[in-house]
């Protein structure tokens, strides 16, 4: 799942469902803020369950609205109400009938024509969009592969853009290898390990500072705690978030603040944590939600109110022949962080 950043959608999300089989859909929805209730705006079908959904990082509105999913390829699509029609696949390996699937991917804030992927074939793609000459009314919208690389010595898991050195040529990844790596678009002849897992015990998940570039945050397969390191300070962990009891599942930082990170596990639980102690051990969180299920992994909205941060949680929940979908919104004021509310906001139909 992933919120859109456009100021004319506010609240808009879109879904991928996770059906172990080819057919599955994705689903667009958004607020009715007068009736507090999800509303589903168009769906379409997609192959295979989708590794990732974004949405174009365009908080002006400036580009088309695009949103990208990951799974055997990288697809770009056009929304549209009620129809939402794709516009390219990009797929690096033409000439065989087989693919690597693909683990994840980033859109670079700063150039959106810039989206990089990782594949299980240990290597991260840095893709090039361009959005062609009006077609009667419609731009055609076209990939192209800017750089391939072999970026770990195993399964490539998760690749993020930094805001490091300008935003757009700077990129970290993990992968099964237990390392998290470092790449420069501008020098790839040499990459920089920041940090190798002392048992090599794979890497899930990266996420990088939304303030700070020097600090990210990563998890390990089954581990129920967060790393936070420094790339100033390479291979040493600068703090561990480890009050969770079961295995964590998704990481955020909170968009317009460097000391703030909020966690999600299977105990149920999101926490937030206030790191600015640091190098001093950071043992308590400063927020709790407990949810009834298993929290999805959660992402911050950062396109509304500066002040507020959105965390979504998903439960998907068998009714008779419909799967329905329970959306839960946390919100916490980042002046104070003190006073968290919910509010649980039900979809009548997904899927």
């Amino acid at each position: 799942m992933n919120w859109s950043v456009r100021p004319d959608k506010r609240f808009r999300l879109a879904l991928g469902s996770f059906v172990e089989e080819y057919n599955n859909k994705v689903q667009i929805v958004s607020l009715d803020e007068d009736s507090s209730e999800f509303t589903a705006k168009s769906t379409f079908d997609h192959p295979y369950p989708t590794t990732k959904i974004m949405w174009i990082p365009d908080s002006k509105g400036v580009f088309p609205d695009l949103l990208a999913t990951s799974g055997d390829y990288l697809r770009v699509w056009r929304a549209g109400e009620p129809d939402t029609r794709l516009e390219c696949v990009l797929n690096n390996n033409k000439n065989s009938d087989f693919c690597a699937p693909l683990t994840s991917f980033d859109w670079n804030e700063v150039d959106p024509n810039l989206v990089g992927t990782s594949s299980i074939d240990t290597t991260c793609t840095i893709w090039g969009l361009e959005t062609g000459q009006m077609l009667g009314r419609v731009n055609l919208v076209s990939g192209h592969v800017k750089t391939q690389l072999i970026a770990h010595d195993k399964e490539v898991y998760d690749i993020a853009f930094s805001r490091a050195g300008g935003g757009r040529d700077m990129f970290a990844s993990v992968g099964a290898d237990g390392s998290v790596r470092m790449f420069d678009l501008r020098h790839l002849e040499h990459s920089t390990i920041i940090y190798e897992d002392p048992t090599h015990t794979p890497l899930l998940r990266l996420a990088w500072n939304k303030q700070d570039p020097n600090y990210l945050a990563t998890v390990a397969m089954d581990a129920c705690e967060v790393i936070i390191l420094d790339v100033r300070v390479p291979c040493t962990p600068v703090a561990r978030l480890n009050n969770h009891r079961a295995c964590v599942n998704g990481i955020a930082w909170a968009p317009h603040s460097s000391c703030h990170i909020c966690t999600a596990a299977d105990d149920h639980q999101a926490l937030i944590w206030d790191i600015q102690q640091m190098p001093r051990a950071i043992e308590d969180p400063i927020l709790a939600y407990t949810a009834a299920e298993v929290i999805a992994p959660r992402l911050y909205n950062n396109a509304q109110c500066i002040k507020v941060e959105t965390i979504p949680k998903i439960e998907r929940r068998n009714n008779g022949d419909n799967i329905g979908t329970k959306i839960s919104l946390l919100a916490a004021d980042q002046g104070c962080l003190g006073g968290a509310w919910t509010r649980d906001i039900r979809a009548p139909r997904y899927f």
